[in-house]
């Protein structure tokens, strides 16, 4: 009797930790891709950015968004996700998108960012 009880005791305990593992796994991948869209993020702005020149407002809204995204990965980095500077970026780019002159590219890149960090935000 009692060793039926370990090995069920075993068993469960042995489908916890591959639970438990595939649970890391999964986060560690969708960390990953976090990693990855907040990387790609910073390139287009980086690259929008270099078309304004000279117009203040325009510079703030990128330091803006810069700011909150480089906060948001400081926190992704130590394992957290911190929904709020995930919002502040999200808003901060929208006002990019709305406001800024942009080229074509530049807007298609930010708009498709906008949308992939708001897919990342909701899903979290």
């Amino acid at each position: 009797m009692t060793s039926v009880m370990s090995r069920r005791i075993a068993a469960r305990l042995l489908l916890l930790g591959a639970l438990s593992g595939a649970g890391l796994l999964v986060y560690g991948q969708e960390h990953e891709k976090a990693r990855d869209l907040v990387e790609r993020v910073q390139a287009d702005l980086q690259r929008a950015a270099d078309f304004t020149r000279n117009n203040e407002k325009e510079q703030e809204r990128y330091h803006n968004v810069q700011h909150h995204l480089s906060e948001f990965d400081r926190e992704l980095r130590k394992g957290k996700f911190d929904k709020g500077k995930l919002d502040a970026t999200v808003d901060d780019l929208k006002n990019v998108v709305k406001n800024n002159t942009l080229e074509s590219r530049d807007r298609d890149a930010l708009a498709s960012d906008l949308s992939d960090l708001r897919t990342l935000r909701d899903t979290r």
